[in-house]
């Protein structure tokens, strides 16, 4: 009898030296993602310190595969009323999540549990592409990116090109100059690659110049939009890159960037677009030649060239949850956005600091003093106010619409349509995945 008081009498002391909250199980956060290699890494990191950093929350980070694996394992789990908490999806699917019922704005989230974020401190070029027509945040920016020009600097010298300016982008006709007189001295197999064909070559080449890739403020004003990449400006651009690839100055090296970046490395090509992520992966990879990096060229006519658009992907809240798990959800975010994950992330990837504080800090500590690299993409992606052409993309199905582009593109370098029968092509099948979308989604 008298141990059973002494058990009880611990017991007592024990929950009195240590609360219910203190030894209750921390609540679980799931978190999808796409990133693999040494982002995946960067990112369980990321996560880990977010776990030591309180008691209340564990964050469970999975990868899902590629942003289609994703984004399609998502959709699948809300189904079944097995959703994470969140869910990468990259840039081309945020229509798709705005009109799906199945999220949580971000906004809203933040504003409920107690934030009161400063968005205008935020990266006002990533914010718009994740915005709805209100001005209100629907998803928190992560790895947002954008493309930029990377060349061989080895090969430049050899043709006695001088280096480019980090700012100033070079005309297109300069370009072809320049890659003309590589190939003709026999300095590189070919000119120039591009990675991501029609998000390099269409989309920015679009925003860049202040053209609509399709109507309705490239979709933002209304779900009834249509594609307008065959106007006379992008038609001339294929043309042209088509020429280049007849006599050798540019090559098609792939829809993604995998063989466009391979043919980089093993100098086939001396000029690269891609990603300002890329500069991680050259960092590591390029051993026996020197690179430098520049904004992606313009028109001749183009004075005063317009913002590029970013890539990458968001953080997407899903709806189900506890609001005990929301709360871990909103801590986890404003972890994220802080400086110490936003310099982390930037400087081990590539991809940029979504807030001006981290980017500021970086600055004042001479971060890009020491890698002028990184500020290539963020110089190019502010160098002007976004207007409503440059923001952004807001399309339906966009991951078809990008699908088609490519395939219609593909027909173009191998010879078997013109780029005006192709993009006329691709403006009438993107249109039929517009109207289906536009009737499953129309209020």
């Amino acid at each position: 009898m008298k141990l059973n008081r002494l058990v009880v009498s611990v017991a007592v002391g024990i929950s009195l030296a240590f609360p219910a909250a203190v030894l209750a199980k921390p609540v679980t956060i799931n978190w999808w993602h796409a990133m693999r290699s040494a982002r995946g890494k960067v990112v369980e990191n990321m996560i880990k310190k977010f776990n030591e950093s309180q008691s209340e929350y564990v964050v469970v980070g999975t990868n899902k595969g590629n942003y289609d694996e994703v984004m399609n394992a998502g959709v699948a789990a809300f189904r079944a009323k097995k959703q994470p908490h969140i869910l990468q999806v990259f840039e081309v699917g945020t229509q798709t999540m705005m009109q799906s019922g199945a999220i949580y704005p971000v906004h809203k989230l933040m504003a409920e549990n107690g934030y009161n974020i400063d968005w205008s401190n935020y990266l006002q070029a990533v914010l718009s592409y994740y915005m709805d027509a209100d001005g209100n945040l629907m998803s928190m920016p992560f790895n947002s990116s954008t493309p930029i020009m990377y060349y061989n600097v080895s090969m430049f010298e050899k043709a006695g090109i001088a280096p480019l300016s980090k700012t100033k982008p070079i005309t297109w006709d300069e370009l072809g100059k320049i890659t003309k007189k590589i190939v003709d001295a026999g300095i590189a197999p070919a000119g120039m690659v591009t990675a991501w064909q029609s998000w390099v070559q269409i989309e920015n080449y679009s925003a860049i110049h202040n053209v609509p890739f399709a109507s309705r403020a490239n979709g933002y004003e209304g779900l009834d939009c249509e594609l307008k990449i065959n106007n006379p400006l992008v038609v001339g651009h294929i043309e042209r890159l088509k020429k280049w690839a007849d006599d050798k100055r540019f090559m098609y090296g792939g829809q993604k960037y995998q063989g466009p970046k391979s043919e980089f490395i093993a100098q086939h090509v001396a000029v690269y677009m891609d990603s300002v992520s890329g500069i991680a992966k050259l960092k590591k990879a390029v051993k026996n030649f020197k690179w430098d990096a520049a904004p992606l060229p313009v028109e001749a006519s183009m004075k005063n060239p317009q913002n590029s658009i970013i890539g990458g992907a968001s953080l997407w809240v899903l709806k189900g949850h506890s609001k005990k798990e929301y709360e871990g959800v909103a801590a986890f975010l404003k972890f994220l956005a802080g400086n110490e994950m936003q310099e982390y992330w930037h400087k081990e990837t590539g991809y940029f600091p979504i807030t001006l504080n981290a980017y500021n800090d970086l600055k004042a500590k001479g971060y890009y003093k020491e890698n002028p690299l990184q500020t290539v993409g963020i110089d190019q992606l502010n160098r002007a106010i976004p207007t409503k052409i440059s923001r952004g993309l807001r399309l339906g199905y966009f991951v078809q619409i990008r699908n088609i582009i490519n395939e219609e593109l593909e027909l173009v370098w191998n010879g078997k349509k013109t780029p005006q029968e192709a993009l006329d092509n691709a403006v009438a099948r993107s249109n039929v995945q517009l109207r289906t979308f536009e009737r499953t989604y129309k209020k």
